[in-house]
C-alpha cells in the first residue's frame, strides 16, 4: 500500500514545481516513511518535535505493528492525528484498507492531498495500510481584537479573526454544551475554503438545517464554482440563488438583508443558543447569521451589557434614529412644496429666500456626496485622513451654499441622516433604508403627500413579500403578530 499512496501522491502533487510543497523522507523503526507538507501552513516547532520521535521509534517497537490504527495507539503521541479513507457511498461497505480497489485508493490520496493544502501533514509509512494526517496547522492571521466596526462600551473585547478554527474556538468558549454542532464542508474546485455551519441540536430549525446541509453539500459538488472568490459574499449569493428558485426571497434586487453579518463572537453565541445557524467561512472575519427578520437588526450587543433601563433607552434612540434616517428628508421637502401645510409655524427651518437648485436634486446630490466621502474614507491612508475631511467640509460646507448649490438647510438634514445613520449595527439594512427614503422622497417631489405615502406603501409591501431564509414572513412578528416575540425585540427584556 505504500508504494501505491506514494506513487498516487509523486504523480499528482506538483513537487519541485511549487516551492512551498515539500516532501521530506525519514525513517520510523527501520521503515521507510513520507511526510507532505504546504511550507507557511505548518507549525514547524510542533513537526520538528514530531519528526525527532517518529525517528526515535527502534525496529523492534515495530514488530506486528501492521495497521496506521495500532500504529498511532501505540507510537504517535499527538493530540490531533487521523486516517485517510475514501467516502462511503449509499449502499456500499468501505471494507480492509487491502480489498480497496483503484479508484477508492485514489479517492484517499485525494482526500489526502485536500488536507494538505489545509495545512494538514499526511504521513505514509511503509508496511502500514492506511495515510495518516496530523494536524499541525499554523495559520498566518491577525490577533483577536475588538471590531472596529461593531465596538461596545462594555463587554468582551475579541472579534473574529480570518482563521476559521479561532472562530470555532471563540463560539466553543462561550457555549461549552455538547449539544452545540459544527459541520464542515469544503467548498470551491480552486479554492476549497472551509466553511463551518454552527448550530444547537433540538433548537435549530430542522427543515432550514437540512436545507443548508444540502445545499453546502451540493456546492461540494458543484463543478463550476470554482472558488468562493469573495468568501462569505460569494456563498451568500450561492444560498440566494437556491431560495430564489423555491421563491423563498423576493428578488435579487431587493436591497433588505437576508443573513445578519457580524464580528463579535458574544453576538454569534447568544443567537445560536436563541437557535439560528451561524456560517463561518475560512478567510473572512464576518460570520453570517440566519434566518432574520427586520427586527432582528434592531438590536445591539449593548443593549444588554447595561442595565434593562439603559438597555431599553439605548433601544428607544436607536429606534428614534431608524425613523429620523427614513422619514427627515422626505417629510422637509413635502413642508418646503405643499402649500397646504402652514410655513409660518417653521420659518427657522424654510428657505425663505430663492435657490437655484430644486430641493429634490439637492438632497440626490447630497446623497451621493455623502457615500462618495464614505467611500473615499475607506481607500484614504491614515496619514491623509485629516486632508480629507477638510476636503469633505470644504465641499459640503460653506463653499457650496455659497455657490448656489445647496442651501444650510438640506445639509443640515443631510448630516442629521448621515450621524443618524451610524447608530444602527448593520450597514446592508441601512442601504436598504436609504433607498426607501430615496424613493419616498421622489413621490414626494412628484406627487407631494400622496406620493410619499405611495412610495412608503410600496416599500412596505416590498418587506412584506420578502420572506427569510426559512421561508418565514421578514415581518415576523410583527406579521403575523406575535405580542410576546415581538417584545423582546422593541423592547430590552431580562436577560
Amino acid at each position: 500500500m505504500y508504494e501505491k499512496y506514494l506513487r498516487i501522491m509523486e504523480e499528482e502533487l506538483p513537487l519541485g514545481e511549487s516551492f512551498d510543497l515539500l516532501e521530506r523522507e525519514i525513517t520510523i523503526g527501520g521503515r521507510k516513511g513520507t511526510l507532505f507538507f504546504v511550507d507557511g501552513l505548518t507549525d514547524g516547532e510542533l513537526m520538528q518535535r514530531v519528526m525527532d520521535y517518529l525517528m526515535k521509534v527502534q525496529p523492534g517497537d515495530m514488530e506486528g505493528v501492521v495497521t496506521s490504527s495500532r500504529f498511532i495507539a501505540g507510537h504517535l503521541p499527538f493530540l490531533d492525528a487521523s486516517l485517510a479513507a475514501p467516502e462511503k457511498e449509499e449502499g456500499q461497505k468501505i471494507g480492509k484498507p487491502q480489498e480497496w480497489t483503484q479508484q477508492q485508493i485514489c479517492a484517499c490520496c485525494r482526500k489526502a492531498q485536500k488536507q494538505l493544502y489545509a495545512g494538514l501533514v499526511p504521513l505514509l509509512i511503509e508496511d502500514l495500510d492506511q495515510i495518516i494526517i496530523l494536524d499541525a496547522r499554523s495559520y498566518p492571521s491577525r490577533s483577536v481584537e475588538e471590531p472596529e466596526k461593531e465596538k461596545s462600551l462594555r463587554g468582551a473585547r475579541d472579534g473574529f479573526t480570518e482563521s476559521i478554527m479561532e472562530n470555532i474556538a471563540l463560539i466553543r468558549r462561550r457555549l461549552r454544551n455538547h449539544h452545540l454542532i459544527f459541520q464542515n464542508f469544503t467548498i470551491g474546485g480552486l479554492s476549497k475554503t472551509d466553511v463551518a455551519m454552527a448550530y444547537i441540536k433540538g433548537k435549530a430549525d430542522k427543515t432550514l438545517l437540512q436545507r443548508m446541509e444540502n445545499l453546502l453539500k451540493k456546492l461540494e459538488q458543484e463543478a463550476d464554482l470554482d472558488a468562493l472568490t469573495v468568501g462569505d459574499q460569494t456563498l451568500l449569493e450561492q444560498i440566494l440563488m437556491a431560495a430564489g428558485k423555491k421563491g423563498r426571497h423576493a428578488g435579487r434586487f431587493n436591497p433588505f438583508p437576508k443573513v445578519r453579518y457580524s464580528q463579535r463572537p458574544d453576538i454569534i453565541a447568544a443567537h445560536i443558543a436563541e437557535g439560528k445557524i451561524a456560517l463561518i467561512v475560512d478567510n473572512s472575519p464576518t460570520v453570517m447569521l440566519l434566518p432574520v427578520g427586520i427586527f432582528d437588526f434592531l438590536q445591539d450587543v449593548d443593549d444588554y451589557y447595561f442595565p434593562q433601563l439603559t438597555g431599553n433607552y439605548f433601544r428607544l434612540l436607536r429606534t428614534l434614529n431608524f425613523i429620523v434616517i427614513l422619514f427627515l428628508t422626505p417629510v422637509y421637502l413635502l413642508l418646503v412644496n405643499d402649500e397646504v401645510f402652514n410655513p409660518d409655524l417653521l420659518l427657522f427651518f424654510v428657505p425663505d429666500e430663492p435657490f437655484a437648485i430644486p430641493l429634490i436634486w439637492q438632497f440626490l446630490l447630497l446623497e451621493i456626496a455623502v457615500d462618495g466621502l464614505k467611500l473615499a474614507s475607506l481607500n484614504t491612508p491614515q496619514s491623509l485622513g485629516m486632508s480629507l475631511s477638510v476636503i469633505g467640509a470644504l465641499i459640503l460646507g460653506e463653499f457650496s451654499i455659497e455657490s448656489g448649490w445647496f442651501i444650510p438647510q438640506t445639509i443640515l438634514c443631510m448630516a442629521v441622516v448621515a450621524l443618524a445613520s451610524f447608530t444602527q449595527p448593520s450597514i446592508e439594512l441601512s442601504y436598504g433604508v436609504k433607498f426607501t427614503r430615496i424613493i419616498m422622497l421622489i413621490g414626494t417631489y412628484l406627487l407631494g403627500l400622496g406620493g410619499m405615502i405611495a412610495g412608503a406603501a410600496v416599500s412596505f409591501a416590498v418587506v412584506a413579500a420578502t420572506r427569510t431564509l426559512s421561508g418565514g414572513s421578514y415581518l415576523y412578528p410583527l406579521i403575523p403578530f406575535r405580542w410576546n416575540a415581538l417584545k423582546r425585540l422593541l423592547f430590552r427584556t431580562r436577560v
